[in-house]
């Protein structure tokens, strides 16, 4: 069997000409839709039947078929059966999705006639309410503010909802209808007492179900905000380092609870903190007006302080105001973090110290005024101060041979135990590389290096200082980290260039530190330099500009383009380098005018300059100027490389136009014979060694010429003294003539020579034809009278010698008994 079926008479009407026409003649119809359920959870099934009486007046003498609609979409074909009569067309919808859908039956003839319908609702049950929670409010009026949440999922279908309460101790209860869509209900005073139980949940109604919440049971008192608080006194405590009392107390409007034992939350910051950053203090059982103690505070330190209240679990109250309060100071205690930059001055044997410092993690102000005293040991252990400051640097000088300092904080309660800081020179290997500076937001930047693995190095320091601050030192901050740490990330201001350098620090001394540039964000150059026309030629242009002043740049300039149009408007880009600051502008044509601009670029934008406007002129006064520079220069060069030309070739000119006189003295020897050398052993044997001095006669290679103007060359002295002006010798190659070798040179032409030795020269110098025969210097000789007499021997006009002199003459002459045995033994 079928659930139970619902009957629901429908107004039945012929579609005609797209029309529905409705017959209604008071009668039973004879068409109906039944159903299991008009309203179904969403997406569930639905199952409808269409019976159609015997004799229905709409479908007599019709032929066609029954449709079934939901909506304006179609289902598909159901079959068609008889019972008792009547024609009865079944339909299954399996999942039904619609919130509300009007599912008709229709008879499909040659005019479509609805038969019957019926209305489907769906929809959900209502949800079990969420996150009930209420609050009491403790100033005037007295309220219970209860809030939830309904759920997520819509129903699709009216929904009511009510909120219902009970009160234990008094058996009464309270139920609100609620307004649709409200999740919120203030219950008024009246409805609770403030220290007795109440159970409260919330109910929702609809068609296809209900749901509630669960139960929430509490005493209103408990779930009561208290308002905000204040804080009465904050002050130190005598005697009691880090310790501050605190007295508090209830609003006006709460203070009839004074009795009660509340959670007190206490929350201190040192006055230079900008942010609560320590962990909140809880105090339990905690009444109004009763002291409550913080310590384990820094000595000396101003600290402001804040509460809040609640009772039992219910909601904290708002913070009170800030009061501030100073705990008792003590002498400073801890280390102190120090570092140095040096300049020296190694003429006067001086150091120009800029010393830095600052608190390190251990160490302890104790006091709210700190200064610092920089000083070096003296004679007898007393220190002398170098610097006394509330500072964070102090710069002084200092003898090249003072190793080290000491640093000391002081308050009004005392002195910190000096820090001794060690003057170092930074030096040693190159350890940092790749050092890079990196935008991190907007006021941070990112640091990283590598170094070299060394079994020395123990840490890093890194220093930063902005770049544009007139007192750079006071700005300076630095960092230490292990070597393990190769990355910092530090403060600074955008658009503001910082000097960053990173130093190796090694067991025994500081290394050689990198530096580099870094900005925290960059942005477009504030301005271009200008332009300008450095150099033109022919068809080419070199532009250069000046270097953007550092605090005009607002970033690392990482390119700069040249964009120029000239030729048929098209527009070209020469990238320049950026250490060099110019370009070159190739092929141009004098024929077109051109324009160029020029782009600065960096990480964060770029930037267009002014317009310059240029033209190449085909030869223009600078074109011309060259030229001719050029040419005098040239022509000057081939005049020079001529006149030396002409020096070189001097001898070889003078000799083509004016044959040189050969210098017997000045001729090489080529071979001496072994008379000769005999000759010059024994000379050296009986005279004092003095310095050999040469003289030179030749022979012609062509001994026939020699043999042909000589008709004796036994008589040697004739031919020589004779051979030289003979015509025949015009033409010869050269005269022949010999080396003579003596201990010194003629001084006295009448002064007889000590035995000269005589060797043969390689030298074919010619003989001056158009030259006269001048005889050599004549000699002094003895006669065979043995009288003193001067004669030339190389005169022609001189008297024959007859043969019973001539052995003394040749002993007279060893020149003549040479050229005798270099013809005899050597053949020429």
């Amino acid at each position: 069997m079928r659930a139970v079926l619902i009957a629901v008479t429908v107004v039945l009407g012929v579609c005609e000409a797209g029309k529905a026409r409705v017959f209604d003649n008071g009668t039973e119809p004879c068409a109906t839709v039944w159903t299991n359920n008009s309203l179904v959870l969403l997406g569930s099934p639905v199952t409808a039947i269409c019976v159609i009486k015997d004799g229905c007046p709409l479908v007599s003498g019709q032929t066609g078929h029954i449709q079934w609609r939901l909506g304006n979409r179609s289902l598909p074909d159901s079959s068609v059966r008889t019972e008792n009569g009547a024609e009865v067309s079944e339909v299954n919808i399996r999942s039904f999705n619609h919130t509300k859908a009007f599912l008709t039956c229709s008879l499909q003839a040659s005019a479509p006639m609805i038969l019957g319908g019926v209305v489907i609702r769906a929809g959900y049950p209502p949800s079990a309410p969420q996150n009930l929670s209420c609050q009491t409010n403790l100033t005037t009026p007295n309220t219970l503010t209860c809030h939830w949440d309904n759920g997520r999922q819509e129903t699709h279908l009216p929904t009511q909802y009510y909120l219902h309460t009970w009160i234990g101790d008094t058996n009464e209860s309270h139920n609100y209808t609620l307004q649709p869509g409200v999740q919120r209900y203030v219950i008024p005073r009246t409805d609770f007492v403030l220290f007795a139980e109440i159970q409260i949940f919330v109910r929702g109604v609809n068609e296809l179900g209900e749901a509630r919440s669960d139960n929430v049971t509490l005493e209103p008192v408990s779930a009561a905000k208290f308002d905000q608080p204040s804080i009465l006194r904050l002050h130190s405590m005598p005697k009691r380092f880090g310790c501050l009392s605190l007295t508090w107390a209830l609003s006006p409007h709460q203070k009839w609870m004074k009795d009660l034992f509340l959670t007190l939350e206490v929350r201190m910051k040192p006055a230079e903190s900008s942010e609560w950053t320590h962990a909140p203090i809880l105090v339990g059982k905690a009444r109004p007006k009763k002291a409550v103690e913080q310590c384990r505070l820094k000595h000396g330190t101003e600290y402001f302080a804040q509460i809040r209240v609640r009772y039992q679990l219910s909601p904290w109250s708002e913070w009170s105001g800030s009061r501030s309060a100073v705990t008792l100071e003590s002498a400073p205690t801890g280390h102190i973090d120090s570092w140095m930059r040096l300049t020296g001055d190694h003429m006067h044997k001086q150091l120009d110290v800029h010393l830095f410092w600052k608190p390190s993690k251990q160490f302890r102000a104790n006091g709210r005024n700190v200064s610092y005293i920089v000083s070096q040991h003296k004679v007898a252990g007393v220190r002398e101060r170098l610097c006394f400051t509330s500072g964070s640097f102090c710069t002084f000088q200092l003898p090249v041979r003072v190793r080290k300092l000491y640093l000391t904080a002081v308050n009004a309660a005392g002195r910190s135990s000096p820090s001794v800081v060690w003057i170092q020179q930074p030096k040693g290997p190159a350890v940092i590389l790749n050092l890079k500076a990196s935008s991190l937001g907007n006021s941070s930047i990112l640091v990283t290096w590598e170094s070299k693995e060394l079994s020395t190095l123990t840490g890093f320091v890194v220093e930063w200082r902005p770049l544009l601050e007139e007192k750079k030192h006071s700005k300076l901050r630095f960092e230490t980290t292990d070597r393990n740490t190769t990355s910092l990330i530090i403060e600074g201001e955008p658009y503001k260039p910082y000097g960053i350098t990173v130093y190796p620090q090694f067991k025994h001394g500081i290394g050689l530190g990198q530096m580099v540039h870094g900005y925290s964000r960059q942005k477009a150059p504030s301005k271009v330099p200008e332009m300008r026309l450095e150099k033109t030629w022919q068809s080419h242009v070199e532009l250069t500009w000046d270097e953007l002043p550092l605090a005009e740049q607002n970033g690392i300039i990482d390119s700069y383009h040249v964009f120029y149009r000239g030729k048929n408007g098209s527009v070209s880009v020469v990238n320049a380098a950026v250490d060099e600051r110019r370009v070159v502008l190739k092929d141009l044509s004098s024929v077109y005018s051109y324009e160029a601009v020029l782009m600065v670029s960096t990480h964060g934008g770029s930037k267009n300059g002014s317009t310059i406007y240029f033209q190449i002129e085909p030869f223009g006064s600078n074109t011309m100027l060259i030229i001719v520079s050029l040419s005098i220069f040239g022509v000057a060069i081939l005049l020079t490389m001529g006149f030396k030309a002409c020096l070189s070739n001097q001898k070889r000119l003078k000799v083509g136009l004016w044959p040189a006189v050969p210098d017997p003295a000045n001729s090489s020897i080529k071979k001496w014979s072994s008379g000769s050398m005999q000759n010059i052993q024994s000379f050296k044997d009986t005279t004092e060694p003095n310095l050999i001095y040469l003289s030179h006669l030749s022979f012609n290679k062509d001994d026939d010429a020699w043999l042909k103007n000589a008709e004796d060359t036994s008589d040697l002295g004739e031919s020589i003294c004779g051979s030289p002006c003979t015509p025949s010798f015009s033409n010869s190659d050269s005269v022949p003539y010999a080396t003579v070798v003596f201990s010194g040179p003629a001084t006295d032409p009448c002064q007889l020579p000590r035995p000269p030795v005589y060797l043969r020269s390689e030298s074919t110098r010619p003989l001056l034809e158009s030259e006269e025969c001048v005889s050599p210097r004549s000699f002094q000789i003895f006669n065979s009278g043995g009288v003193e007499g001067e004669t030339c021997f190389f005169d022609p006009n001189a008297g024959s010698v007859d043969e019973e002199h001539a052995e003394d003459l040749w002993k007279g002459f060893p020149l003549l008994q040479a050229l005798v045995i270099n013809e005899t033994e050597n053949d020429f």
